[in-house]
């Protein structure tokens, strides 16, 4: 019932998230940490907590098992961005943390995100080798519990706030003073979730102005998924334009995602805000390193690591792949779609609210609004158009089938355009002639295919898409062999 993915479990609250099986994970945990020892004498796990339902209870009681197996625990007071949890851990030298978050899930899930010693998140043979734990625990009479004020009272569990170490480094990241001579007005959307008063936190010592919206505990998200996509924005949109801000910043369920609204109130999405970065480390900071983005990202980021003669790694669609290569290569920035980036000399995970901060930067720098800054990205190095659909099969194929049979059929051109390209590295990438591009990525767990197209025109993108889904239509119609 309890199954890993590549950032930890997640699952429906009450369904198969319980405390039980919270207990049984938390089990499983301390005995991959207390079979790999990090040199120190008792080892020490970093554990937070996001805004969903229970979520303090269930690290709470995480914490008791973690201590009845002789770990000593940091437990975070309230709620607390995913970001700044992973910073503690590296910063306190913890052999590894546990936060509770869904991320940008719907409401009714919950989950159990690992930390490995560095800061990302657990890497795939770590996440295997606590699934191993998790098979050899035979019942919750394995599973070790400790009373909690008992624990409280000996300091093997010691309550912390872990957001102004995370602030205070955020600030060695980026030119505060640049940001507060741009005396900007910011609306900060936190969406319902842990994100919530840091923009604030960050910025009360500069000149700008920020009004935050979706920022109080509501465990229910108002009834959206706390994911920062443009269906789920609107009310950030009006009250940027209702301010007349210069822009809107929103984080996810846990703040390692971000995404933009600029002062027309455009959705600035996650691809424009990887690209602005990339050219405003390089450009304006004299940077070099190398780029890493995932197969589902613009080619905008290729157009500037050519540029300026950047050695550019495409990985597979999760954030975990990026981490491995910013743990082992010179990297200057990573990132990918969904809105998970970040960028050298920080932790290897996704931050959305240090992305904010850098975007901020950006425009402080530019002396111009978003908008004309984004303009000039695209006329530099665009038109570049993007767009991602679900696509719902009638029945489910294995995700190795389904990969071989869209790559045997794909056609030879799309729309009049040569398909130059056919990519297998995850899913189906189909690259045309004039630079745009066709991706199919089928589900490992659910009969969908993710599709993702980008192209010079709204209207290409829209071919592209239909495209995408007939292929994965008429794929599902053949027998499979």
């Amino acid at each position: 019932m309890i199954q890993f993915g590549t950032d930890g479990w997640r699952a429906i609250i009450a369904d198969t998230f319980t405390f039980g099986n919270v207990r049984l994970v938390s089990q499983a945990v301390a005995n991959w940490v207390n079979t790999n020892p990090t040199g120190a004498n008792q080892p020490e796990v970093v554990i937070g907590y996001d805004t969903r339902f229970l979520s303090d209870r269930f690290a709470a009681e995480t914490a008791r098992v973690l201590a009845a197996n002789d770990i000593i625990v940091w437990l975070t007071r309230t709620d607390a961005p995913t970001p700044a949890i992973s910073y503690n851990v590296k910063r306190k030298g913890a052999a590894a943390g546990v936060v509770i978050t869904a991320s940008h899930n719907p409401p009714r899930y919950n989950g159990f995100k690992v930390k490995s010693a560095n800061g990302g998140s657990a890497s795939s043979k770590q996440c295997a080798a606590i699934e191993r734990e998790l098979v050899s625990i035979d019942g919750d009479h394995k599973v070790h519990l400790m009373d909690y004020d008992d624990a409280v009272e000996r300091e093997i569990i010691r309550r912390f706030d872990p957001a102004w170490l995370y602030y205070e480094h955020l600030m060695t990241m980026v030119d505060v003073d640049v940001i507060s001579e741009g005396e900007m007005a910011v609306v900060a959307d936190a969406m319902w979730g842990s994100g919530r008063g840091a923009f604030n936190s960050i910025l009360s010592r500069t000149r700008c102005h920020v009004t935050s919206i979706r920022d109080v505990l509501n465990p229910g998200f108002g009834g959206i998924h706390p994911e920062p996509m443009l269906r789920y924005l609107n009310e950030l949109v009006a009250t940027v334009q209702r301010l007349q801000a210069d822009v809107g910043l929103a984080t996810d369920g846990d703040a390692d995602r971000i995404g933009a609204i600029d002062g027309q109130g455009n959705f600035i999405d996650a691809h424009h805000i990887f690209a602005l970065t990339l050219r405003h480390l390089v450009e304006n900071k004299g940077q070099r390193g190398d780029v890493v983005k995932t197969v589902s990202t613009t080619l905008m980021i290729d157009a500037l690591a050519e540029k300026h003669g950047l050695k550019l790694h495409e990985t597979p669609v999760g954030f975990n792949h990026i981490a491995d290569l910013m743990l082992t290569n010179d990297v200057l920035i990573g990132g990918e779609e969904s809105g998970g980036i970040s960028v050298r000399g920080h932790i290897p995970e996704g931050d959305g609210i240090l992305m904010g901060l850098l975007l901020l930067e950006v425009i402080a720098q530019a002396r111009a609004p978003l908008h004309e800054v984004v303009a000039d990205l695209q006329a530099t190095y665009g038109p570049a158009h993007y767009a991602r659909i679900d696509s719902h099969l009638a029945h489910k194929v294995p995700k190795a089938e389904m990969v071989r049979i869209l790559s045997e059929s794909a056609p030879a051109s799309i729309g009049g355009e040569s398909v130059i390209q056919v990519d297998t590295l995850d899913g189906v990438k189909l690259y045309l002639a004039d630079k745009s591009w066709l991706l199919i990525r089928p589900s490992g767990t659910e009969p969908t295919l993710r599709i993702y197209a980008e192209a010079h025109t709204p209207e290409r993108v829209k071919l592209l898409l239909e495209t995408g889904t007939e292929m994965g239509q008429r794929a599902t119609a053949r027998p499979v062999s």
